[in-house]
């Protein structure tokens, strides 16, 4: 049994390296990222004002070993799929579902993320418990950032499929739409199951997960369209999902990291 485990261990190894060993080297070539900052623990400004989050150390480790360098540049939400669909950035990275519709617009790499829609509620909420029971009282408000993918489930799963429903209070940002909820000016936020964890964690019981999830999203970085870096940027993704990197990362951010500590 040692034998075996040892010749496993070895073929392990010997994959990584093989994966690592395929990856193309690109010459220190100058890459700008955008991103919003807006959306832990992907991407925010910690207490410091410093750029930190999974999705920096995923890039920087994916720089290390294609050999590129990076630089960051900020937009709003709602303007980087159009920014990157016009080539005005080489990458885009905000935990950005990969849709088909967006694939019109601009190309994505393979997924580096999957995560679960959840409704995140005040920690006293007890008058829904629920989509059911939220979209029966309109009374209840829900806040959400326009063209993603919180705000369609939001319409199309939780309320009556109207994206002018008047229930829904819109947002430039992820954060204005927790301070919202906190400040009671809406009821529900939609947001994907690691952001939500992190933000409920942080909270001291001020904020819950309620309901069953809505559904499942995988994240990917976007390029514009025939990037001859999205090859590159999957072969990258592949070899640090093959060593443990990816869920080294998991583990840091969501189970590790308190946010705000």
């Amino acid at each position: 049994m040692k034998l075996s485990v040892a010749i496993g261990l070895m073929a392990m190894t010997l994959s990584t390296a093989a994966i690592a060993e395929d990856l193309p080297d690109l010459a220190g070539r100058e890459v700008v990222v955008v991103t919003e900052n807006a959306y832990p623990p992907l991407q925010f400004l910690d207490a410091s004002g410093a750029a930190v989050g999974w999705e920096y150390d995923a890039m920087a480790e994916i720089a290390k070993r294609l050999n590129l360098t990076v630089s960051y540049e900020t937009i709003s939400w709602d303007a980087m799929i159009p920014a990157v669909s016009e080539g005005q950035f080489d990458l885009g990275m905000t935990g950005i579902t990969i849709r088909d519709d967006r694939k019109e617009q601009v190309d994505f790499s393979d997924s580096y993320m999957t995560s679960e829609m959840v409704m995140m509620v005040r920690g006293d909420e007890e008058r829904f418990t629920d989509a059911a029971s939220f979209a029966a009282d309109a009374d209840l408000l829900m806040a959400a950032q326009p063209g993603t993918t919180p705000f369609y489930v939001g319409v199309y799963e939780v309320l009556d499929g109207d994206e002018a429903n008047p229930r829904i209070k819109l947002f430039e940002t992820f954060g204005a739409t927790v301070e919202a909820l906190k400040a009671g000016d809406v009821d529900l936020v939609l947001t994907d199951g690691t952001a939500g964890a992190g933000y409920v964690d942080a909270s001291a019981g001020g904020l819950k997960i309620i309901g069953e999830k809505l559904g499942t999203e995988d994240f990917g970085f976007i390029f514009p369209k025939g990037s001859d870096l999205v090859a590159p940027m999957n072969a990258a993704i592949a070899a640090m999902k093959a060593d443990g990197t990816i869920a080294a990362l998991n583990k840091k951010w969501f189970l590790d990291y308190k946010i705000g500590g």
